[in-house]
Parts: structure tokens; sequence; C-alpha cells
């Protein structure tokens, strides 16, 4: 057997496993909503039947949501079961655009997944925009669900702040109070800023491409390519100026905020498009061939994606530039990293890769972005540490005292937590328990996180029980 044919085989069994770990975590999925929550599903259905009606709050369904319900006689659960996935948003066939393509579809089914047979998982077709209250605490929020998209809905809120605190206003000084007083519109105005900043980014400031869905398919189905239900109903359509795609995206900003509307997926579709295939594999290296993976039956992100949405090219690596890679001393391939400094920075740190002596490797153009905006990957979870001073890092005598804020989008979190950090004080490192000895194990991995920036940094929670 010579090895181009087994490497093909190597690659048929791994793209078998993948779907096997795929299949097996919407199976867990399903038999958890089935056994936690189908007997009161049950029981409430069975109660609106008998009373032959529902009160107008109960029948009120939101936007692509099923209006009608089923009987249980007839062996279905009730349309608006809290755990489906709602019917898409749709837009009329009429509103312009051009139809995606098979061979389109396809291209972007391999780039995300490695080929055009795998589909999104239940928590990514659920998965979309969507913030808190308006007028609260966490009003310029995103509630980000746990899953691989998570790590999208937290870079994207990284750039609503970015929009909030420093564009919004241009001042020096933002102030946290004014993203604890932003109104439903105008969350629609910053998510509709963050997504056309990001697009444009993508697209080198020259074109860039919106997805959404419409009402009918535009190919048929065929064997090489399966059908999703939605992937096959696209329309796009192609901007050449910042500002007329950001006044697209506001006008249609419920296709990507709303439930029901596959918002995360359309906004990667988008993303994806903008910077045009050809680019994307320009910007990959040979240790990145596509942007999504399966892991213990989930999907998530890989760096490229994150660095694609942070830095417009979808580089695979988090280090500074290009570096050359020796391939058992055969030839020199080159892995491609970070080029330039962004607004929005990257930091990560995990005890796994710390207790098997692989320590993060985070080059300076991430570190330190034109912007105090950081995403930060912190033990597999992302979330993001932001300081409200513009000038933090373009001025080293802002670094000897400062304050961040920290955001990691669970339920559990109200309020950002308040972080004052003190670069000139090291009594984090004094003395303690001998068994206390590895700082790892002995403070929040958000202040590990955190001193991959400023390292030795003392860091006072505000009375905030410090977590993670």
């Amino acid at each position: 057997m010579d090895s181009k044919t087994s490497n093909e085989e190597r690659s048929l069994q791994q793209m078998e496993l993948e779907e096997i770990e795929s299949k097996i975590s919407d199976l867990d999925k399903w038999r958890e909503i089935f056994s936690c929550h189908g007997l009161d599903i049950n029981k409430r259905s069975d109660q609106k039947y008998q009373d032959g009606h529902t009160s107008d709050d109960e029948s009120e369904e939101g936007a692509g949501a099923a209006t009608s319900h089923v009987s249980k006689k007839h062996g279905q659960f009730p349309s608006n079961t809290p755990y489906s996935i709602p019917i898409p948003l749709i837009i009329p066939s009429n509103q312009g655009g051009r139809p995606v393509t098979k061979e389109m579809a396809m291209e972007l089914r391999k780039t995300l997944f490695g080929n055009a047979l795998h589909i999104f998982t239940y928590e990514w077709k659920k998965s979309y925009f969507k913030f808190c209250e308006p007028y609260s605490d966490l009003s310029f929020a995103l509630e980000a669900e746990k899953g691989g998209s998570r790590a999208i809905q937290m870079a994207v809120q990284a750039n609503i702040i970015k929009y909030l605190l420093f564009v919004k206003n241009n001042e020096l000084h933002g102030h946290l109070h004014s993203l604890c007083e932003v109104s439903q519109k105008e969350q629609a105005k910053a998510l509709a800023a963050a997504l056309a900043d990001i697009l444009w980014t993508a697209g080198e400031g020259q074109q860039s491409t919106v997805c959404l869905v419409t009402t009918e398919s535009h190919f048929p189905q065929c064997p090489d390519y399966k059908i999703d239900h939605f992937t096959e109903k696209i329309l796009l359509f192609e901007f050449s100026e910042q500002e007329a795609l950001q006044k697209f995206l506001y006008d249609h900003i419920h296709c990507f905020k709303k439930e029901g509307s596959h918002g995360v997926i359309l906004f990667l579709y988008s993303l994806l498009l903008s910077r045009t295939f050809a680019r994307l594999h320009k910007d990959m290296d040979f240790t990145t061939s596509h942007l999504l993976k399966f892991s213990l039956g989930n999907l998530i992100c890989r760096q490229a994606l994150l660095n694609l949405i942070l830095t417009g090219r979808a580089s695979p690596n988090v280090f500074n530039g290009d570096q050359e890679f020796d391939n058992e001393g055969v030839e020199q391939t080159p892995l491609h990293g970070v080029l330039v400094r962004s607004d929005i920075g990257y930091l990560q740190w995990s005890r796994e890769e710390v207790e098997h002596d692989r320590p993060p490797q985070v080059g300076s153009m991430l570190k330190t972005p034109k912007l105090p905006i950081w995403l930060c990957h912190i033990n597999g979870t992302y979330s993001v540490l932001f300081s409200t001073n513009r000038l933090l890092l373009s001025d080293w005598k802002m670094e000897h005292l400062f304050d961040l804020h920290f955001y990691n989008g669970q339920p559990l979190q109200h309020k950002t937590a308040h972080l004052t950090i003190d670069t000139h004080s090291h009594h984090w490192e004094g003395s303690q328990h001998p068994e206390e000895i590895d700082p790892e194990k002995r403070f929040p991995s958000v202040e590990m996180t955190i001193r991959t920036k400023w390292e030795g940094a003392a860091i006072n929670w505000n009375g905030t029980v410090p977590f993670f």
C-alpha cells in the first residue's frame, strides 16, 4: 500500500470518527431533553387542550417560532417546545441578492469542516446574538451559551465593547456607566456596527458579503453534499462601502439577534465569504486545513477562525509573524502567525498547558492591541477583559496602577468584575505554605491570564469573590 492510499484511508477514518462523535453528541442532547422535560411539556399540552384555549401571552410567538400546537395523540411534541430549534427567520426572495450555488455551499462546508458532508450541531443551529436586558448592569453584553459557538459570541462581544466605549463616543476615557445605559435600539446599532467592522476588515477594506436566509432552496440535493435546509436557501448581498454594509446589517439585524435566526452561522458564512476562499487558503498553513473541529463531541473553533475575527486574517498561530518549521530536517515549512497589531487583543492561559510544559506563546501583536480590549481563552472557556482608558497601552505610566473589567458571558455573572492591577507590587509572590508553592494552584486562572501580559502584577478583586 503506497503512502497516498494510506493517507486517504486515515483521512476517511478521521471523517467517520468525527461523524460518529457528532451523532453521539446529538443523541445525548435529545436524550437529556426527553428525559428531563418531556413530562412537563406533555402535561402543559394536555391542560391546554382540556381547557380548549390559551391565554394571549401563550398564543403569541416570537419571530420565526412555530405558531400551531399539535395534539399529543398524533405522537408529536407541541411546536413551542423550548428546546427545539425554531424555524429560521427568513426574508422574501425578491429582496435582491445573489443565490448561493452548490459549489459555493460545498466550499463553505469544506473550509469549515474539511468536507461537504458535515453539518452544524444542535448547539450551533440554535445560537444567535442575544443581549442581556437593556438599561441593566450588563445591557452592553451578550448572553453566551455553552458550546463551540461561544467563542464567536465573545469575540463579537469584544467588538461591541469597542464600539460603545471608543467608537460611538470617540473619547480618550470611556465610562463604565455608559455601558449600563444601553437601550434596545442602541444594542441593535452596536451589534450591526461590530459585525460590519469585522466583515469589512476581513474583506481588507474593499468589499464584504452578508448572508441571509430566503424561502426556497437554490439547488437540489446531491450525493456529495448533505442538505441542512438552511445553507441551500442563502442569498448573498455584496457591499463595496462600509457605511452601506453597516446600514444593511442594522436594517436586517433581527436576522442575527432573534431566536431562530441561526445568527451565529449566518455571521460565520458572511465572514468567510467576505474574506474569500482564495485569501483563506493563503492565510492558513499546513497545520490547519479547516476552521472547525470536533473535540469530545463538541464542535469548536480553531485558532485561525478566532484570529480571522480579531485581525481580519485567518492565521493559525498566535505568535508574531511567520516562523520556519523544520520538518524532520527535510524542508523548512512556514507557520503563519499574526502580522500586525489589531484593535482587539488576545490572551490565553490553561492549567493543563502549564502542567504539560506548554506555556502560552501569544506574541506581542495580540498581547498589545491598539485598544485595551482582549478576548481571553482561559481553561477552554472564552471571556472578555477590557479597560475604559483608551491610553492604557500607549502611555507606559498608565500601566503602573489601573483598572480592568472582566465579563465571562455566563448566567451567574450579573455585572462585570472590577479588577485593580498593580504592576509595581509583587506581594502575590510572597512566602506561602510549602504545599502551596505552585502559583498556578494558588491563584485564580483569570489572574494568571492577566500576568501573561503584566508579569508579576498584584490583582485586587475589589470585594468580588475571585472566580475562574
